[in-house]
């Protein structure tokens, strides 16, 4: 599949019903999600940053974008961009800064109106919409098949105001983003008045928690877009702590019970490898 058609994939999905886009943070993972039938992917920054030794939000761009073309190159399915806040504060920085994630290779890519400040962590509201006009623009320059989701983090960022939620997902709607995205929020209140607010527009909603939706009870709040964050790299970085842990601590090795064979791991990335490209 080219880099067009992921495209052109990624953006019907966006059409009509509701798929889960899980967040793989490295090439294997990427292909056993799209073994397991995932139409699309999309990228962690914490579960890339966490796997390379990094704090979230500590890789460089350039770091970041290597990533990117890697993974979109190793899967056969749409793949969209964790980007962060564009990694930089400046708009002429900004807007080169997208046009090089586009020509990464990948079908989508958001940008957040997180500052990086934990003290201060939102734009303000008219420099948070400036940046979406800027990046939206850069986007078409390059390639305007690609899916653009705008994000306001506040609910993950210690400023969980719906109102203010809304009224920035609007904007984010109105200057040029495709689908909108509310990291956070969890009740299905919540869900289903950012639904109303930005429709027709998709939805994203990060589903890191167990909140007791399955995808059907999602769907059926009018979402289109369900994807993990770096939830699936925390099970297996939890998994890793827990049966490390035990042999530095107790000397035992008892969670190694049970565990998938290497002759199973090695069948299915040598069948993924060697299968004739579509």
């Amino acid at each position: 599949m080219t880099t067009a058609d992921k495209r052109r994939a990624f953006r019907k999905l966006h059409e009509s019903g509701c798929f889960v886009i899980p967040n793989p943070w490295n090439v294997g993972t990427a292909r056993y999600l799209q073994g397991l039938g995932f139409k699309a992917l999309a990228t962690t920054s914490s579960g890339f940053a966490h796997s390379q030794g990094y704090a979230d939000g500590a890789q460089s761009r350039d770091q970041v974008l290597a990533h990117f073309a890697e993974v979109a190159a190793a899967v056969d399915v749409p793949l969209n961009a964790d980007f962060e806040n564009g990694y930089t504060e400046d708009f002429g920085a900004l807007a080169e800064n997208y046009r090089l994630c586009v020509a990464t290779g990948v079908a989508g890519v958001s940008i957040e109106d997180f500052t990086g400040d934990d003290s201060n962590p939102l734009y303000d509201f008219d420099t948070a919409v400036r940046r979406v006009k800027a990046a939206r623009k850069a986007i078409d320059e390059t390639d305007s098949s690609v899916v653009f989701a705008a994000r306001t983090e506040g609910f993950i960022k210690n400023r969980p105001n719906m109102a203010e939620t809304v009224r920035r997902l609007k904007a984010f709607a109105d200057a040029g983003a495709d689908c909108l995205y509310a990291p956070g929020i969890k009740t299905r209140e919540q869900i289903e008045t950012v639904v109303k607010a930005v429709a027709p527009k998709p939805v994203n909603l990060l589903m890191a928690w167990p909140l007791g939706f399955t995808v059907k009870d999602i769907a059926e709040m009018g979402v289109r877009r369900i994807s993990v964050g770096g939830t699936l790299a925390r099970v297996a970085m939890q998994a890793f702590i827990t049966s490390a842990t035990a042999i530095a601590k107790d000397g035992t090795f008892d969670s190694f019970a049970g565990i998938l064979p290497n002759a199973e791991l090695n069948k299915f990335f040598h069948d993924r490898a060697n299968r004739p490209k579509p």
